[in-house]
């Protein structure tokens, strides 16, 4: 429980909720926010989000969702993804009506493209006021108009000292055969293009085949020394010593080194992405007002608090940054100092034919192999080359838990 224990017994007055006590960080009325609650009391919104991406009151945190029922009468049907893709998948299904969902940034100037979102009202989220300036206006959403913020995070490469020799610096980590089954690269696309793109100094957002083909060549060389593709089980790899070499999310390397001290951290000299996660409304919302309330809810001093604490992204809430409760302020990982910050690139959505590219060379990489045959001599047994390709399907509670157990 280490540092949590001490910032639980701080915050534990402050998780009374109540309608004055969310009233007062709102510019509206407390009787207007009870004739809001009343009229939308006993009606319900469907939330999607990423796993593990909410305080769920687990070992004495706030649930979020609970005190959200508590103060207005709005159940929260909450549902998970694992990736901006499945979840863009099951909204272009239509098989089911969300209220709210909370995608990458590239992932939500796609979806503005394709006119899945709406527009918000913010005239029913005051608490965006809390939200800081260089996070408003941004590439996907310049005008304010389809989201809201919710978390900020960069893309760095994790390694156990006790394994790597001296202080690495470059991507090139990723392919170094020193540490030939002992690396583990994202199993996803995306990020794992980007490994490659930005060793090979390549726009991460280029729409040119031949410098996608380029990184593909690159990831198909870096297969000889990895030991898988990996999502969530990357925590335990890393904590348990079974794996020394990951690129994988600030954030998520903070809650790994609290099980495994010997983990380091860095972000590639090369440049790295930066991604921010943002609340958005479907146009498939059913109950668009609740949802709204239930975004400026998440943006109370309070709520974001409990979130920053527990899911050790940096916030883009001024309110948890300047609340000296706040135990990960000024964190060097998290916050940069200016001098520190690495470069960095937002994903930006690509055209559909650079889209299916990526898909395409992705699954070769993975899953049907290469014409190239020649190039997968001396990679393994071909259960390794089966192991690489099965997409784990596991999420961060088991790792947390393990965390509040010591």
């Amino acid at each position: 429980m280490k540092k949590l224990i001490s910032v639980l017994l701080a915050l534990s007055l402050m998780f009374s909720f109540s309608v004055v006590s969310y009233a007062a960080s709102s510019p509206l009325s407390e009787s207007e926010l009870q004739e809001k609650y009343k009229d939308l009391a006993g009606t319900s919104i469907n939330v999607y989000n990423w796993g593990e991406y909410i305080s769920d009151g687990s070992e004495g945190t706030m649930n979020v969702n609970e005190e959200f029922e508590k103060l207005t009468g709005i159940k929260v049907n909450y549902t998970t993804y694992s990736t901006n893709e499945d979840m863009y998948t099951k909204l272009k299904s239509g098989g089911a009506a969300y209220d709210i969902v909370i995608p990458s940034d590239y992932m939500i100037q796609r979806l503005i493209d394709e006119g899945y979102l709406q527009k918000i009202n913010f005239d029913n989220i005051p608490n965006y006021k809390n939200i800081m300036d260089e996070y408003k206006g941004l590439y996907f959403d310049p005008q304010n108009e389809y989201s809201v913020p919710y978390n900020v995070g960069m893309v760095g490469v994790i390694y156990n000292k006790t394994v790597v020799k001296g202080n690495p610096t470059s991507w090139s980590l990723m392919w170094d055969e020193e540490y030939k089954g002992q690396i583990l690269q994202f199993n996803n696309p995306r990020d794992g293009f980007a490994s490659a793109m930005f060793l090979l100094g390549i726009d991460v957002n280029t729409e040119d085949k031949a410098e996608w083909k380029r990184a593909y060549q690159k990831l198909v060389e870096q297969k000889d020394v990895l030991q898988s593709y990996v999502s969530d089980e990357i925590y335990n790899k890393m904590e348990a010593g079974d794996a020394a070499i990951a690129a994988y999310y600030a954030g998520d390397y903070l809650l790994m080194k609290e099980n495994n001290p010997d983990l380091e951290f860095y972000y590639p000299e090369e440049g790295t992405n930066i991604f921010v996660d943002s609340m958005c409304i479907p146009k498939s919302s059913r109950n668009k007002e609740a949802a709204e309330l239930y975004i400026n809810f998440l943006l109370s001093e309070e709520v974001a608090l409990a979130n920053a604490e527990y899911l050790y992204y940096a916030t883009p809430n001024k309110a948890v940054i300047n609340n000296d409760n706040y135990s990960l302020k000024g964190n060097p990982i998290l916050y940069p100092a200016k001098e520190d910050m690495p470069k960095t690139q937002y994903y930006h959505n690509l055209d559909q034919e650079t889209l299916s590219l990526m898909t395409s060379l992705w699954s070769e990489l993975k899953i049907e192999g290469t014409s190239n045959t020649a190039v997968y001599i001396g990679l393994g047994t071909t259960a390794g080359i089966g192991l690489a390709a099965i997409v784990y399907v596991t999420i961060r509670k088991k790792k947390r838990e393990k965390l509040y157990d010591e």
